[in-house]
């Protein structure tokens, strides 16, 4: 099952264990600081491979969980009004993105973004004193601050980091050149202000159909004859050609690198290794 904790926020996979919620029921789910409350958004189901690993539900929220959960929100929202006013009587160049909230051992945890070091042990004590419970301060790199804060991305759907993207696997340039993307960076980069993630996604497929189809500039055979490849579209799976003619055309990828290519291009192999005589 996959739960929430934030209206169309991040999910979060769990085994049912003995349980069988339905979706919009509340279940409690283990974290290090205790049973947090989520919300159930995929209801149990049953997978074709066995995953090991996942968390078990601690069982159905009961209405003292569904309170305790309201006072510890209550209590994050107080600690980050507290800590963006206090930033801004200390002039810190911080900017806080979120507050974690252990109301079992009085701690409170903030994150936050900055653009270089910052001494930040007088905004501390200043929250200590104010809050009455210690307090830890941990920098975000931009990407989990976008995580954490979530956002829109340029497709119109919620960042993937802040929904189900659980690891930042590494983005190059270098795979936007391979997808024929600008090299614009407000066109390439996300919310964060780094190489969006999905450029990641198709990658695997361009350098596939790059594999197996000629590259630009080569003469190839086509059904109407003998032309250049001058591009490609790889998710149709189609390649573009110009003919003697000069004419531009669009044919399919199996039609310039087909079966008969490959059974020309075996057959002079083969007659380059045979022996001579």
């Amino acid at each position: 099952m996959a739960v929430s904790f934030e209206r169309h926020g991040r999910l979060y996979y769990l085994d049912p264990g003995a349980y069988q919620p339905h979706v919009g029921d509340l279940v409690l789910y283990p974290t290090s600081r205790g049973a947090e409350v989520a919300e159930c958004v995929w209801a149990p189901s049953y997978v074709a491979d066995e995953i090991g690993g996942l968390p078990v539900c601690a069982g159905l929220a009961t209405d003292d969980d569904v309170e305790r959960n309201g006072a510890n929100r209550r209590q994050r929202a107080r600690i980050l009004m507290a800590a963006r006013r206090l930033t801004r009587v200390n002039e810190l160049p911080l900017k806080i993105g979120a507050v974690d909230w252990d109301g079992e051992g009085d701690v409170a945890t903030i994150y936050f973004t900055a653009p270089m070091r910052v001494d930040f042990r007088r905004l501390v004590r200043d929250l200590a004193r104010t809050l009455a419970c210690r307090i830890e301060l941990r920098q975000l790199s931009a990407r989990d601050e976008a995580r954490v804060l979530g956002g829109i991305g340029s497709c119109g759907r919620d960042t993937c980091c802040s929904t189900f993207l659980k690891d930042f696997e590494p983005v190059s340039i270098r795979m936007a050149k391979d997808q024929d993307l600008p090299a614009n960076p407000l066109r390439i980069s996300g919310a964060c202000g780094r190489l969006m993630c999905c450029l990641k996604y198709e990658h695997p497929l361009y350098q596939e159909f790059r594999a197996t189809t000629p590259e630009v500039g080569e003469f190839v055979d086509t059904d109407e004859g003998p032309a250049q490849v001058v591009g490609y579209n790889v998710p149709g799976e189609q390649v573009y050609v110009r003919g003697p003619d000069g004419r531009r055309k669009v044919c399919a990828k199996a039609s310039v690198c087909g079966s008969r290519q490959s059974y020309e291009a075996s057959r002079e192999s083969l007659e380059e290794t045979e022996p001579a005589g």
